[in-house]
Protein backbone atom coordinates (compact mmCIF):
# COMPACT_ATOMS: atom_id res chain seq x y z
CA UNK A 1 0.00 0.00 0.00
CA UNK A 2 2.92 2.33 0.94
CA UNK A 3 4.22 1.96 -2.57
CA UNK A 4 1.63 2.90 -4.36
CA UNK A 5 0.61 5.72 -1.95
CA UNK A 6 3.95 7.06 -2.84
CA UNK A 7 3.83 6.84 -6.40
CA UNK A 8 0.34 8.22 -6.54
CA UNK A 9 1.82 11.33 -4.70
CA UNK A 10 5.41 11.50 -6.71
CA UNK A 11 2.53 11.58 -9.68
CA UNK A 12 0.41 14.61 -8.58
CA UNK A 13 4.16 16.38 -7.61
CA UNK A 14 5.60 15.87 -10.88
CA UNK A 15 1.83 16.70 -12.80
CA UNK A 16 1.58 20.50 -10.48
CA UNK A 17 5.14 21.06 -11.48
CA UNK A 18 4.41 20.80 -15.04
CA UNK A 19 1.26 22.61 -14.82
CA UNK A 20 3.49 25.77 -12.99
CA UNK A 21 6.59 24.68 -15.13
CA UNK A 22 8.88 24.02 -12.29
CA UNK A 23 11.05 21.59 -11.95
CA UNK A 24 10.28 18.31 -9.91
CA UNK A 25 13.44 19.19 -7.87
CA UNK A 26 11.93 22.15 -6.45
CA UNK A 27 9.89 20.70 -4.48
CA UNK A 28 10.48 18.68 -1.39
CA UNK A 29 8.34 15.71 0.03
CA UNK A 30 8.14 15.96 3.36
CA UNK A 31 6.72 12.15 4.49
CA UNK A 32 4.66 13.57 7.92
CA UNK A 33 5.37 10.31 10.15
CA UNK A 34 3.95 11.21 13.58
CA UNK A 35 2.32 8.67 15.17
CA UNK A 36 3.54 6.12 12.90
CA UNK A 37 5.46 3.02 13.60
CA UNK A 38 8.70 2.61 12.98
CA UNK A 39 8.48 0.05 10.99
CA UNK A 40 6.36 2.02 8.48
CA UNK A 41 9.23 4.48 8.25
CA UNK A 42 11.75 1.74 7.60
CA UNK A 43 9.43 0.40 4.81
CA UNK A 44 9.62 4.15 3.80
CA UNK A 45 12.65 4.71 3.79
CA UNK A 46 13.27 1.66 1.83
CA UNK A 47 11.28 2.84 -0.88
CA UNK A 48 13.60 5.84 -0.83
CA UNK A 49 11.96 8.49 1.36
CA UNK A 50 14.62 10.18 3.08
CA UNK A 51 12.54 13.43 4.27
CA UNK A 52 10.34 12.61 7.55
CA UNK A 53 8.51 15.73 9.60
CA UNK A 54 7.08 14.77 13.01
CA UNK A 55 5.04 16.85 15.39
CA UNK A 56 6.62 15.85 18.73
CA UNK A 57 9.66 16.74 19.98
CA UNK A 58 9.92 13.08 21.94
CA UNK A 59 8.49 11.36 19.19
CA UNK A 60 11.45 12.72 16.50
CA UNK A 61 14.15 12.04 19.38
CA UNK A 62 13.20 8.66 19.62
CA UNK A 63 12.26 7.17 15.95
CA UNK A 64 16.05 9.48 15.17
CA UNK A 65 17.84 6.80 17.67
CA UNK A 66 16.68 3.92 15.57
CA UNK A 67 16.09 4.92 12.15
CA UNK A 68 19.01 5.36 9.61
CA UNK A 69 21.09 8.48 10.10
CA UNK A 70 20.40 9.72 6.55
CA UNK A 71 16.92 10.52 7.27
CA UNK A 72 16.24 14.61 7.37
CA UNK A 73 14.33 15.15 10.22
CA UNK A 74 11.90 18.14 10.02
CA UNK A 75 10.04 19.65 13.12
CA UNK A 76 6.45 20.82 11.83
CA UNK A 77 4.66 20.49 15.18
CA UNK A 78 4.20 23.10 17.32
CA UNK A 79 7.21 23.49 19.74
CA UNK A 80 6.91 23.55 23.30
CA UNK A 81 10.08 25.68 24.62
CA UNK A 82 11.01 23.55 26.84
CA UNK A 83 10.95 20.54 24.24
CA UNK A 84 13.56 22.21 22.02
CA UNK A 85 16.64 20.41 23.85
CA UNK A 86 15.87 17.12 22.70
CA UNK A 87 15.88 17.88 19.16
CA UNK A 88 18.19 20.28 18.13
CA UNK A 89 20.85 18.66 17.29
CA UNK A 90 19.15 15.77 15.07
CA UNK A 91 16.48 18.39 13.11
CA UNK A 92 17.34 19.50 9.55
CA UNK A 93 14.85 22.30 9.71
CA UNK A 94 12.20 23.89 12.73
CA UNK A 95 8.99 24.98 10.16
CA UNK A 96 7.31 26.20 13.70
CA UNK A 97 8.72 29.35 15.11
CA UNK A 98 6.18 31.88 15.62
CA UNK A 99 7.78 34.05 19.05
CA UNK A 100 10.58 35.68 20.56
CA UNK A 101 10.48 33.48 23.32
CA UNK A 102 10.57 30.17 21.12
CA UNK A 103 13.76 31.51 18.73
CA UNK A 104 15.70 32.39 21.69
CA UNK A 105 15.31 29.16 23.16
CA UNK A 106 16.05 27.76 19.75
CA UNK A 107 19.19 29.92 19.95
CA UNK A 108 20.44 29.13 23.14
CA UNK A 109 20.29 25.57 23.04
CA UNK A 110 21.89 25.60 19.44
CA UNK A 111 24.57 27.74 21.23
CA UNK A 112 24.95 24.85 23.73
CA UNK A 113 25.36 22.10 21.20
CA UNK A 114 27.55 24.09 18.60
CA UNK A 115 24.93 23.65 15.90
CA UNK A 116 23.21 26.22 13.83
CA UNK A 117 19.69 25.94 13.96
CA UNK A 118 17.39 26.49 10.46
CA UNK A 119 13.70 27.60 10.86
CA UNK A 120 10.99 28.46 9.34
CA UNK A 121 8.45 30.79 10.70
CA UNK A 122 4.92 29.76 10.88
CA UNK A 123 2.31 32.38 9.69
CA UNK A 124 -1.34 32.10 10.11
CA UNK A 125 -2.51 33.43 6.74
CA UNK A 126 -6.42 32.48 7.18
CA UNK A 127 -6.38 33.88 10.29
CA UNK A 128 -7.61 31.16 11.88
CA UNK A 129 -8.62 31.24 15.76
CA UNK A 130 -7.22 27.60 16.22
CA UNK A 131 -4.23 27.87 14.58
CA UNK A 132 -0.50 28.76 15.92
CA UNK A 133 1.38 31.20 13.88
CA UNK A 134 2.01 34.79 13.13
CA UNK A 135 -0.49 36.93 11.45
CA UNK A 136 1.21 37.91 8.27
CA UNK A 137 1.14 42.04 8.74
CA UNK A 138 3.44 40.67 12.35
CA UNK A 139 6.04 38.91 10.21
CA UNK A 140 7.98 41.47 8.77
CA UNK A 141 8.85 43.06 12.02
CA UNK A 142 9.20 39.46 13.62
CA UNK A 143 12.10 38.46 11.26
CA UNK A 144 13.90 41.67 11.67
CA UNK A 145 13.60 40.93 15.65
CA UNK A 146 14.77 37.70 15.56
CA UNK A 147 17.38 38.24 12.44
CA UNK A 148 20.00 39.46 15.12
CA UNK A 149 20.14 35.72 16.88
CA UNK A 150 23.03 34.14 15.99
CA UNK A 151 22.90 30.72 16.03
CA UNK A 152 19.57 30.74 14.27
CA UNK A 153 19.26 30.80 10.48
CA UNK A 154 15.44 31.81 9.05
CA UNK A 155 15.20 30.23 5.88
CA UNK A 156 11.58 31.11 4.74
CA UNK A 157 7.92 30.67 5.61
CA UNK A 158 5.70 28.22 6.81
CA UNK A 159 1.63 27.58 6.96
CA UNK A 160 -1.05 25.28 7.94
CA UNK A 161 -3.97 26.26 5.22
CA UNK A 162 -7.57 25.78 6.39
CA UNK A 163 -9.49 22.38 6.25
CA UNK A 164 -10.94 22.61 2.92
CA UNK A 165 -13.19 20.07 0.53
CA UNK A 166 -12.06 21.64 -2.62
CA UNK A 167 -8.70 22.78 -2.93
CA UNK A 168 -8.82 25.17 -4.87
CA UNK A 169 -10.44 27.47 -2.24
CA UNK A 170 -6.43 27.93 -0.48
CA UNK A 171 -4.93 29.05 -4.10
CA UNK A 172 -5.22 32.55 -2.45
CA UNK A 173 -4.01 31.40 1.15
CA UNK A 174 -0.73 30.04 -0.51
CA UNK A 175 -0.70 32.84 -3.23
CA UNK A 176 -0.30 35.50 0.02
CA UNK A 177 2.20 33.58 1.74
CA UNK A 178 4.34 33.36 -1.35
CA UNK A 179 3.91 37.43 -2.05
CA UNK A 180 4.79 37.86 1.66
CA UNK A 181 8.24 35.71 1.16
CA UNK A 182 8.80 37.69 -1.65
CA UNK A 183 8.64 41.30 0.24
CA UNK A 184 10.90 40.31 3.11
CA UNK A 185 13.17 38.54 0.69
CA UNK A 186 13.42 42.29 -1.26
CA UNK A 187 14.50 43.51 1.97
CA UNK A 188 17.96 42.10 2.30
CA UNK A 189 17.80 41.28 6.04
CA UNK A 190 21.43 39.77 7.43
CA UNK A 191 20.58 36.22 8.59
CA UNK A 192 17.36 35.78 6.59
CA UNK A 193 16.76 34.00 3.16
CA UNK A 194 13.38 33.22 1.87
CA UNK A 195 14.67 29.91 -0.15
CA UNK A 196 11.66 27.90 1.70
CA UNK A 197 8.20 27.94 0.98
CA UNK A 198 6.37 24.96 3.21
CA UNK A 199 2.75 24.80 3.20
CA UNK A 200 0.09 22.42 1.08
CA UNK A 201 -0.71 18.95 3.09
CA UNK A 202 -2.03 15.85 1.67
CA UNK A 203 -5.48 17.51 1.12
CA UNK A 204 -4.45 20.34 -1.11
CA UNK A 205 -0.32 20.04 -1.91
CA UNK A 206 -0.93 20.18 -5.86
CA UNK A 207 -2.11 23.58 -5.46
CA UNK A 208 0.48 24.68 -3.36
CA UNK A 209 2.92 23.59 -5.72
CA UNK A 210 1.19 25.64 -8.39
CA UNK A 211 1.43 28.56 -6.09
CA UNK A 212 5.10 28.10 -5.12
CA UNK A 213 5.49 25.97 -2.51
CA UNK A 214 8.90 24.21 -2.41
CA UNK A 215 7.93 22.47 0.85
CA UNK A 216 5.11 20.08 0.72
CA UNK A 217 3.96 17.89 3.92
CA UNK A 218 2.43 14.91 3.08
CA UNK A 219 0.91 12.73 5.93
CA UNK A 220 -2.12 10.36 5.34
CA UNK A 221 -1.80 10.25 1.51
CA UNK A 222 1.75 8.24 2.08
CA UNK A 223 0.90 6.45 5.37
CA UNK A 224 -2.55 6.48 5.24
CA UNK A 225 -5.04 7.87 7.90
CA UNK A 226 -3.71 8.15 11.34
CA UNK A 227 -3.97 5.45 14.11
CA UNK A 228 -3.69 7.53 17.47
CA UNK A 229 -3.40 4.28 19.67
CA UNK A 230 0.25 3.86 18.55
CA UNK A 231 2.06 6.80 19.91
CA UNK A 232 5.55 6.92 20.67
Amino acid sequence: MLKENLAKVEENIQAACDRAGRKREEVTLIAVSKTKPVEMLQEAYDLGVRVNGENKAQELASKYEVLPKDIHWHMIGHMQRNKVKYIIDKVDLIHSVDSVRLAETIDKEAEKHNVTANILIEVNVAKEESKFGLMPEEVPAFVEQISKFSHIRVKGLMTIAPFVENPEDNRPVFAHLRKLSVDIAKKNIDNITMSILSMGMTNDYPVAIEEGATMVRVGTGIFGARDYTHQV
